[in-house]
């Protein structure tokens, strides 16, 4: 068990399916399918793939009832416990409960009024399933802009507002989620809610962008909620492939020593010393190794020259550096065979493998 960096906040633990969330449980790993949920063989087809990748939990929109008749099927080959996100309509919440999913995501406040939240509360708390408060910067109440403005206030008081109206019903298997685009609004909004309720989290920028900027933007947001140990579950917000989501939170926890990872890459920079394509031999050994899990982590070094070759990758388990016509495989800084340039990928995948056979 690797060493934490961060103290987390103590919050209660909820659970969804198997997946305990809050307490001091692993922060899970959630994403959200982007398919139409009527199409319930390919919205399956993509929960195969998220948790072939590592996702713990998948959240579908549950926009209309011929999603939610998808849901039985959905809910009974699903690998993963499901979430059904519901806005507006009350029913469509209480239709995805009786289909048999782990979890509701909501806003109390936009599915009409006490009546219907306690329907919903109602119905959940007999299937023993907990709900999501979630609350969007986007789409605050007008009652929250008026006296708050555009603020973390008005975002986190409306989450109270949100979250007291389930209080009422006698409802508290409560997550809550306070998602904004400004990652500052994000989290002031966290850390305002973290001095008022033990309710778990869970944390995410929203609309975070493409893969390449919105991975930026979601490790920047995400990093500083996680360093002051606020986060329980948390989902990446990219625009594409919700795999893609998957991978950037792994690594995001992994960087963070929140979570381990089966592998931790490192590559040079690469100079004008670079004897090899260590770009182009980085992303082949990732993709060899992809699906592999080593009983321990291995870090793995790709390193263009001597200059950066053993010595400064001696912390990894194993490694490769270029040289002239001829590099070095490397296990913890000690060289242990020397191989045309063309060939050290294939020796190191290699040695990955025979460390892994022997462990």
């Amino acid at each position: 068990m690797q060493e934490q960096l961060f103290s987390r906040r103590k919050s209660r633990v909820v659970s969804i399916g198997d997946v305990k969330i809050g307490g001091d449980n692993p922060i899970s790993v959630q994403s959200m399918t982007n398919t139409p949920t009527a199409e319930a063989a390919a919205t399956l087809a993509q929960i195969e793939g998220l948790a072939a990748c590592g996702c713990q939990i998948a959240r579908l929109a549950v926009p209309d009832e011929e999603a939610a008749a998808a849901l039985p099927r959905i809910v009974a080959q699903s690998p993963l416990p499901i979430v059904a996100d519901i806005h507006f309509d009350y029913r469509l919440g209480l239709l995805a409960v009786q289909a048999g999913v782990q979890a509701l995501r909501i806003n109390p406040g936009n599915i009409g009024g006490q009546n219907k939240v306690r329907q919903v509360a109602q119905a959940a708390k007999a299937a023993g399933i907990p709900i999501r408060v979630g609350v969007n910067a986007g789409s605050l109440d007008k009652h929250f802009l008026e006296k708050y403005g555009h603020s973390a206030q008005a975002l986190a008081e409306s989450a109270l507002y949100h979250t007291d109206l389930l209080e009422k019903e006698g409802f508290s298997d409560i997550k809550i989620s306070v998602k904004a685009s400004d990652l500052r609004l994000m989290v002031e909004a966290y850390g305002f809610l973290a001095e008022r309720v033990d309710y778990p989290f869970h944390i995410g920028l929203t609309e975070a962008g493409t893969q390449q900027r919105g991975s930026i933007r979601s490790a920047c947001a995400l990093s500083i909620l996680l360093a002051q140990g606020l986060g329980d579950t948390l989902r990446v917000s990219l625009t594409g492939d919700p795999v893609t989501e998957v991978w950037v939170a792994k690594e995001i926890l992994g960087a963070l020593k929140l979570a381990p990872l089966d592998f931790e890459f490192i590559s040079c920079p690469t100079c004008g010393r670079t004897m090899i394509d260590v770009e182009r031999i980085a992303l082949s050994v990732e993709k060899a190794l992809a699906g592999l899990h080593p009983p321990r982590p291995l870090k793995i070094a790709v390193m263009g020259c001597a200059v950066n070759g053993p010595g400064e990758a001696k912390g990894a388990d194993v490694g490769i550096a270029g040289g002239n016509g001829e590099g070095l495989l490397f296990c913890h800084g000690q060289v242990i065979g020397r191989y045309a340039n063309q060939d050290l990928a294939e020796a190191l995948i290699n040695k990955v493998k025979e460390i892994i056979s022997e462990e």
